[in-house]
């Protein structure tokens, strides 16, 4: 059976020698434009065995392509590429079908060495996803994501605020009663100051963060017309992404 390639265009920096050494190695190439919906016109005219393409592109994002051929027969293996290091992305992404996560930069070998991976293996194991070595450097590395810039005082106080939520669920239900005093508490200020410190970050995250990452983050839960999530609304949400990763890290298992 032939070995034929979809790949995004502008998603590949060095496009053409990566065709030319696939080629070279016997697949057939198709290059299609960075557009999701163009992407699904492709699949379903060409066929693929492969496809390469952004995790968010115009139109639509890789997630909506895969869940769109899930139940196809002879659907595509996907390989999805982003400049996003994000736990919660990578996981969502992997669960709805892609063969391979792969962030930039990358070099062209290491991707065609990917590919013929994915394309002589009969039964695919996902990737294993490292634990983090504490839930402290989650949260931290998460929040570093988001875009928190980590010399503002609401950085500390909205990290320790989602240490507390995800060690203790009823702490994001009382947030003025309970969750503020104790942040309030463990830096030696007030809640009215915590509370401000904390808007002030999200706001900054808002303004200058990477949209691509907000969005999924917040894409799919925070209304388009209400902007920025509240403080109560972005520590529930970062908590329990933290909680998911914490409960799939200690159950995940080979399929």
């Amino acid at each position: 059976m032939e070995n034929k390639i979809l790949i995004c265009k502008n998603c590949i920096e060095e496009c053409h020698d990566l065709m030319n050494q696939l080629e070279n190695n016997s697949f057939n190439v198709l290059v299609a434009p960075r557009d999701g919906n163009a992407i699904i016109s492709y699949i379903k005219e060409q066929n693929p065995t492969i496809v390469v393409c952004e995790a968010f592109m115009p139109n639509n994002d890789a997630i909506n392509i895969m869940q769109q051929f899930k139940n196809v027969k002879n659907k595509p293996k996907f390989i999805i590429i982003s400049s996003s290091n994000n736990t919660f992305l990578e996981r969502e992404v992997m669960k709805n079908g892609a063969s391979y996560f792969v962030l930039k930069p990358f070099s062209t070998s290491s991707l065609i060495s990917i590919i013929k991976t994915v394309t002589n293996t009969v039964s695919y194991k996902k990737p294993p996803i490292k634990m983090q070595t504490s839930l402290e450097e989650q949260v931290t590395k998460m929040i570093h994501q988001i875009g928190v810039p980590a010399h503002i005082k609401g950085y500390h106080y909205l990290r320790k605020g989602i240490i507390f939520c995800v060690e203790d669920n009823d702490m994001i239900n009382s947030v003025t009663k309970t969750l503020y005093p104790s942040i309030a508490k463990s830096f030696h200020t007030t809640p009215s100051r915590v509370e401000r410190a904390i808007r002030h970050a999200i706001e900054v995250a808002w303004d200058r963060g990477d949209v691509d990452v907000l969005n999924s983050y917040f894409g799919y839960t925070i209304h388009n017309g209400r902007g920025k999530p509240t403080n109560s609304e972005f520590m529930a949400m970062l908590s329990d992404k933290i909680k998911l990763q914490l409960h799939s890290d200690k159950i995940e298992v080979a399929v």
